[in-house]
């Protein structure tokens, strides 16, 4: 799958997740395979691009691989300036969103709530394609809710507009992450445009992998909340993709090794406080099959300080060794 000038590796792609895909964990899933891994969305105003929050999602040169930058927004000339902007500190392809389904997202008309407006996403897409020389993604929903799957629609308006890659996510606004993901309209707008196709959504296994590529005849597969506490399934779908057989889950000593690096990667990130903060989750869900009832990850989040949540850490998998 080529994405302007850039070719990936293979079909495996990090979806953008907000909260989610820093820094930190982008490294850890393009290591583990991953052809490409979207930043979380960067918000089009301005008037936040000075914020803590935002300059840690900005430092966009100091990344490998491919840098892909998602920006969220619904005014076209905000939308092409944060283009501008991203494209100048260092990202090679930007990605537009208007697929998340969060309400305070959604509630500024920007995200998948754009989707019930074609001619404004046809007015965004025009301007942020005119205000960059780098490739312009766009990341959607099947529609905006069950009775109005107006992908195709989208998908076309994309292609005919400049849009050099299109990921879909298998759900609608309306569905949140709600039931299970639907293809069927991933494999009709694949049909109907020429541009690279990700499919997105219940991804979970390297044979949900399969299905779904062989289904939608989408050029690549996209993994989001499938890899959170698990970056390796990105090794492991794209080793089944190649070769047919399945890879030995990681080590208990392996998934120690990369969590501590995970953990002391957002302390340095973040700084110590927040990074403390932020670990918490992505601990809880690294240990969800080894903590099921959750005795572990209740004392680590009372845990306030770097050292010690790495100190707690090393005992639990030194305990856990042990049995």
């Amino acid at each position: 799958m080529r994405i302007g000038p850039y070719q990936l590796a293979n079909k495996v792609v990090c979806a953008p997740m907000a909260g989610v895909t820093d820094h930190t964990f982008r490294e850890l899933c393009r290591r583990f395979g991953a052809a490409l891994a979207v930043s979380e969305m960067l918000s089009s105003n301005p008037l936040v691009w000075q914020s803590e929050k935002s300059q840690n999602r900005m430092g966009h040169r100091q990344e490998s691989g491919i840098r892909s930058v998602q920006i969220a927004g619904s005014d076209p000339e905000q939308m092409a300036a944060a283009a501008r902007y991203n494209v100048e500190i260092g990202a090679h392809i930007i990605d537009i969103n208007m697929g998340c389904p969060a309400k305070k997202v959604n509630k500024k008309l920007a995200g998948s709530a754009l989707l019930q407006y074609p001619e404004l996403v046809e007015q965004i897409i025009q301007a942020v394609v005119n205000a960059v020389d780098v490739p312009v993604t766009l990341k959607i929903r099947t529609g905006w809710d069950p009775d109005n799957r107006n992908g195709v629609q989208i998908a076309r308006i994309a292609e005919d507009n400049g849009i050099q890659a299109l990921a879909v996510h298998g759900r609608t606004k309306a569905c949140m992450y709600k039931g299970e993901a639907e293809y069927d309209t991933i494999a009709a707008i694949k049909q109907q445009v020429s541009i690279p196709v990700m499919a997105n959504g219940d991804i979970t296994t390297p044979e949900k992998a399969r299905f779904v590529l062989d289904y939608t005849g989408a050029d690549a597969v996209m993994i989001g909340r499938a890899a959170q506490g698990r970056p390796w399934i990105f090794r492991e779908v794209v080793h089944y993709l190649a070769t047919g057989q399945k890879l030995a889950a990681p080590s208990v000593s392996e998934v120690q090794q990369i969590l501590l690096e995970h953990v002391q990667g957002l302390h340095q990130l973040y700084g110590e406080h927040a990074g403390a903060r932020i670990a918490r989750k992505h601990v809880g869900w690294y240990l969800a099959e080894h903590d099921p009832q959750g005795v572990f990850r209740s004392e680590f989040n009372g845990i306030e300080l770097a050292l010690t949540q790495l100190d707690a850490l090393n005992d639990y998998f030194h305990k856990l060794a042990a049995t």
